[in-house]
């Protein structure tokens, strides 16, 4: 029987001297390419260099070296066919029993700056047409696209039970490939309108979560390396393992925050805002937001944009409040200091250093039984506010009504909030009809409704809305109009003396 043949071509070179070592000793001849064959006989090791047994040189830049008969047929002979084994005799060609390949670094090359044709260079075309052989006849071949299947591959060999193994590894080696070709469409198809013929997601898995939203759920958070940068990237500098819905809630309470001005302070419980605040210090805007709704706040999510500094710890370890998640663009020394002193609660938050988001709209993607919904984020288009009402707002309910405006978009529909410019009082969220998220919003909202504004995501379909509102003492509105009662609506406005402002845009979230 001749020598079995193990084919290395390797740009990670982490551990492939062991496992080369390892095959050697198992009775295996090594052939390898360029710098993975340097790298091999520096160890001590005999290899033959991939042009020796194609007979040709390495060519156009490296480009050409293992697209060859005498490479992909020792991949893809099927040694179980009399036929196959006939044809490679016949070519010279031998059987390949091993092939341990990684790929250019294009994701490397094209997350940091760099010209086009360093990304094109990057670009491997040999590495995975040979892991695609490979995977294809795993019957015969044991494809390795990770140095951790290294020892776990020595082993199976030694103990004769590589059988088992090479589906598994011929499963991860196509998942390998698809995720590169992933990133290779998207990076090259950037720019591009509408939407692709065919979706591709590169996703490389971040970490395995406890459970999903319920304990019998299993669930993994996946990050984008070609995404902009968010929650999924944060660096957790404090605290216990996050969960499902602590992500969840951690990003809705990032994407507000940093929606808000600097120094601003988003509380999220249950995917929604039950706080929001600008104060003149971060403590103040915790305090400011957390007196929105003190209850619901109690085991939320929040989030300043900003640097966390100690007077902001302090506020969220005062007496009867607790946290799950604390998110901040960074955390001073000091800020670090009084959350881990805190005695049990400074042990259990979670605090996360997180980017901040892009306000570009990009691909969001939402899954449904059998397929995939995709949409633009949710970015606040170009508009021209217009007060439709013969009373018009103040400078400082102006404010107030932007600062509702930015709120209302990150609270479910049909939704409904009230404030002031600096601060949020009441939520309606997720009701089945406007009129009940009026309702709640300025029950929450209570006293402070009067001379507060209150934004709703959608139009008014009919003038009890704004009624409801007058009588709790609202004195401005900011909707985006376009129904047909937007006259009676108006009309209502008008007679009760509220200021209306129309902004063009709505902003539903399901």
């Amino acid at each position: 029987m001749s020598q079995p043949l193990a084919l290395l071509s390797v740009t990670d070179k982490t551990g492939i001297v062991a496992f080369a070592r390892g095959l050697a000793e198992l009775g295996f001849g090594l052939v390898s390419t360029g710098g993975t064959a340097r790298t091999l006989r520096d160890a001590g090791l005999p290899t033959t260099d991939v042009a020796d047994l194609t007979g040709l040189p390495e060519m156009l830049d490296g480009r050409v070296k293992t697209l060859h008969p005498k490479v992909h047929g020792g991949l893809l002979g099927d040694v179980r066919s009399e036929d196959h084994r006939r044809q490679m005799a016949e070519a010279g060609i031998r059987p390949i029993s091993v092939a341990a390949i990684n790929l250019y670094r294009f994701e490397e090359t094209v997350t940091r700056p760099h010209e086009p044709d360093e990304a094109i260079e990057s670009i491997d075309i040999g590495g995975p047409a040979m892991i695609r052989a490979a995977a294809k006849n795993h019957a015969n071949v044991a494809v390795v696209v990770d140095p951790q299947d290294y020892d776990a591959v020595l082993e199976a060999i030694r103990e004769n039970r590589l059988s088992g193994l090479r589906r598994r590894l011929a499963a991860k080696a196509f998942r390998h490939t698809a995720y590169y070709d992933s990133l290779v469409a998207r990076y090259l198809s950037a720019g591009d309108p509408g939407f692709p013929e065919t979706l591709t997601l590169g996703m490389r898995l971040a970490r395995t979560l406890r459970y999903g939203e319920n304990p019998h759920q299993a669930a993994a958070l996946y990050w984008d390396p070609l995404g902009f940068p968010g929650v999924a990237q944060a660096r957790q500098v404090w605290g216990s393992e996050l969960s499902y819905n602590n992500l969840l809630d951690a990003d809705a309470a990032w994407e507000l925050a940093t929606d808000l001005p600097k120094g601003a302070v988003a509380i999220i419980k249950h995917g929604n805002p039950c706080g929001a605040a600008i104060g003149s210090d971060p403590g103040e805007a915790y305090r400011l937001a957390r007196a929105s709704d003190p209850v619901s706040a109690f085991g939320g999510i929040a989030a300043f944009h900003g640097m966390a500094d100690a007077s902001l710890a302090e506020a969220m370890c005062e007496k009867g409040n607790f946290l799950e998640v604390v998110v901040a663009e960074s955390f001073t020394e000091a800020a670090l200091d009084v959350f881990r002193s805190r005695s049990g609660w400074g042990q259990n938050v979670r605090l996360l250093e997180a980017p901040v988001p892009s306000d570009t709209p990009e691909l969001r993607v939402r899954a449904i039984r059998g397929g995939w919904l995709a949409q633009d984020t949710d970015e606040e288009p170009p508009s021209e506010w217009r007060a439709v009402t013969a009373r018009q707002p103040s400078a400082d309910q102006l404010d107030a009504l932007r600062l509702m405006w930015t709120v209302v978009r990150h609270v479910k529909s049909n939704a409904i909030v009230v404030g002031t410019s600096t601060r949020l009082l009441g939520v309606g969220t997720g009701q089945m009809n406007r009129v009940q998220s009026v309702r709640l919003a300025l029950e929450q909202a209570g006293e402070a409704a009067r001379g507060a504004v209150l934004a709703s995501d959608a139009f008014f379909p009919f003038p009890d809305s704004i009624e409801t509102a007058a009588q709790a003492g609202i004195a401005a509105i900011v909707q985006p109009g376009g129904s047909k009662k937007d006259q009676d609506v108006i009309a209502a406005a008008d007679r009760l003396g509220l200021a209306m402002v129309f902004t063009g845009a709505r902003h539903f979230r399901h």
